[in-house]
Parts: C-alpha cells; structure tokens; sequence
C-alpha cells in the first residue's frame, strides 16, 4: 500500500483548487514586486503599513544588537527575555486586562488556549466560519465540539442547552474571509447566561478597530467579564509577527502551567518583540492611519457599488469580491495581475464551495489614487469577463 500523492495533486488541479507560492521579491507594502512583475498589491494583512516602517526596523536592528538573534530556549527554561516581558506589559496595557502572554504564532495561541482550558467531558461551541486554527483546536482538545450557524446567537443558544462540563464559546473578531465582524454582545450575552466562557480571536481586528485599535471588544466597549479569553495577532496590524492572549491573572498562569504549544516552544527573538513594541508604540499614537484607512474603505466600497460588483457585508480592510465559481474567480485574479493589481482568489476549502471570491485588502499604506487605479482595473475586467462563456 502507497500514498497516491500524484492522485491528489491532479485532482486538485482539475478543480481549480491547486495553490502555488507567489515569491515576494521586494518588503511588504502597496508597491511590491512578486515573481519579477511590479505590482500594486491588495492582498496582505498589514492593515497600519507597519510591516516596512523605518522605526519598526530600526528598533529590531537595536534589538538585536543588544539581545542576539535568537530566543535560544523556550520561556520557562532561559527564553523569556527582557523585550517579551515588556511587550507582554504593554499589551496588557493595550487591552487593558491584568495579564498577556506571548506565543510564536497565532496558530500556536488558539491551540495553547484551547486545549489548556477545555477536555474530555467539556464542550467547545464555535461558529462555522471561524478560523482553521480555532476549529482545530477545538478538535485536539478531544472536548465535545460543534458548530453553531454564522454569527447565529439563536443557534448558539441552542447548541447550550445541550453542553455539558466547561463550556467555551469560540469565535473571530472579524472574519478573515467575509470582512464581516461577530456579534459579541449577543453572543456573550448567551455564554453568560449558561456560565459558558467566550473566547474571541480578534486577529484582524486589532489596530484597525476601537478608537485606539484595541480590536472589538474595545469596538463593542466590552469587559473582560464578557470576553474571559482575548487573542490578537502580530503579524497583521502590528506588521510584526507572533500573537498573545490576554485575560485575568488565572488565566494566563494556567496557559503557561497548561498550554502546550506555549511550553514546549523556543521563545521568539528578543529582538523581535522590541519590533512589535515600537509598532505598539505607533498603532496607539498616530490615530491618522486608522482614520486613513476608513476613508480608503468608503471610497473603496462606493467605487465597488457603482461598478455592481457583489460586495459582503464589512466595514473592515477587509473587503471580499463575491465571485461563485472558482475558475472564474482565478481568470479574474490573473486579468487584474496583467493589468499590475495583486489580489488574490479565494477557493474551497478556505471558504464554502460555490463561494470562491476576490479578497481586497485594503491598507494605511495605499492612497486614494491606488484605490482608485484598482477600481478601475476591476471596471475593465469585469466588463471584458463578462462577454466570455461561463466556467460553471
């Protein structure tokens, strides 16, 4: 007996769905260069322009000439440094909680969470288009695990009833598909009336929303009694990279006593976590890329409208184009890339089948007249794409 790899491969590529690595060739930001081509991009997640900002570099540049490269072990043997420590404070600070702790990758948080806090006997209620990292959590916890309808507080009522043990309600801040954002007082409204706990991955909320990007619990002015459990990531609006949770001193004591993921993992560099805290430092101070950044999104979803292009439902930087098919959503993606736009096709499985789209990112770091040359762009090949037969 073998592995049909080969069997695999060519399947995926029949149905639209085989995905190759574009090779980034210049530092993030609007203007990139991937596989040798200029390109105006709309496709990545550093929401503040932070990923390639000259204090950023120059604080890992300090850092690692005062801190070394490397973590060397993870933070419960000799790994947890200085700059961790600090960036932990500060982002308590930030969401202005007791405690955070510091994980390598979001992933990596959703999973030490998890499965840290819920077990064998214990119910995990997530919605149905949470993140690949949530829903695996919840299935290695080895807790009871289910899927309550999108954003559905009635169908996550109903899922309660029937829980049984420690119960934790799991969701995204903002969809990282859809743009769209949770319902979090409906939602810890029901957890609360079952003493379930609700944890929220926020990692694309963080910068972009709140009135100082403290994320959607500070959108929604909620307490940490409503949202026990908080996880942002790094790697998007702060445009560095890892993740942390933050919630009560209980809790991030018992992650590092039980998170897995947290204990058995070399701490990030130092110098990196000197990175994030100046990025820290400007996500809190220079209000004007927040504010930028919702004019770019109006102007983004009214251009939209105007072309009659089916826009989802977000107020976010997040902006999905819905296409159907995913042929069509590819051919779309590869006619603005001949016309210098990068943006990415999204297909099954990252989102239901029938429902492959354009996902438009939108940045601090684009100006209107950008926003405006892809609009344009997207005017052209609509029009010329919808002379030619379907791919259906």
């Amino acid at each position: 007996m073998s592995f049909d790899l080969a069997a695999r491969l060519a399947a995926r590529r029949a149905e639209n769905l085989y995905r190759q690595r574009p090779l980034l060739e210049s530092p993030q930001g609007p203007q990139v260069v991937v596989d040798g081509q200029p390109l105006l991009a709309f496709c990545n997640n550093d929401y503040l322009g932070l990923a390639n900002h000259p204090q950023v570099i120059e604080a890992w540049r300090a850092g690692a000439e005062r801190w070394g490269v490397g973590g060397g072990a993870s933070h419960l043997v000799i790994g947890h440094s200085g700059p961790h420590h600090a960036l932990e404070e500060a982002l308590a600070d930030l969401t202005g909680r007791p405690r955070a702790l510091l994980f390598t990758t979001g992933y990596m948080a959703n999973l030490g969470a998890v499965t840290a806090l819920v077990g064998q006997g214990d119910t995990v209620l997530e919605d149905r288009l949470n993140h690949a990292s949530l829903l695996d959590a919840g299935l290695l916890s080895g807790a009871r695990f289910n899927r309550y309808l999108h954003n559905d507080a009635a169908s996550l009522a109903t899922r309660l009833e029937k829980a049984t043990g420690n119960t934790l309600v799991v969701t995204d801040g903002v969809f990282s598909m859809d743009g769209d954002i949770a319902d979090l007082p409906a939602l810890a409204r029901e957890a609360k009336a079952k003493g379930a706990w609700l944890m929220v991955d926020d990692a694309h909320g963080f910068g972009p929303l709140g009135a100082n990007g403290g994320g959607i619990v500070e959108h929604f002015g909620m307490s940490m009694e409503d949202v026990p459990v908080l996880v942002g990531t790094l790697g998007k609006a702060f445009g560095t990279a890892g993740a942390f949770v933050a919630g009560s001193e209980e809790l991030i004591e018992s992650l590092i006593q039980f998170a897995r993921p947290y204990i058995y993992t070399t701490s990030q560099p130092p110098a990196l976590a000197c990175a994030t805290l100046k990025s820290l430092e400007l996500l809190r101070s220079e209000h004007w890329r927040r504010e930028h950044l919702q004019t770019l999104i109006r102007q983004f979803r009214q251009g939209a409208e105007q072309i009659g292009l089916e826009l989802m439902d977000s107020f976010t930087p997040i902006q999905p184009i819905l296409i159907g098919d995913a042929a069509r959503a590819v051919r779309l993606s590869q006619m603005l890339r001949e016309r210098g736009l990068m943006v990415t096709a999204i297909r099954p499985p990252t989102v239901p089948a029938g429902s492959a789209r354009l996902r438009v990112t939108l940045t601090a770091a684009h100006s209107e007249a950008q926003v405006q040359l892809l609009l344009g762009g997207l005017a052209d090949c609509f029009g010329q794409l919808g002379a030619e037969p379907s791919h259906a």
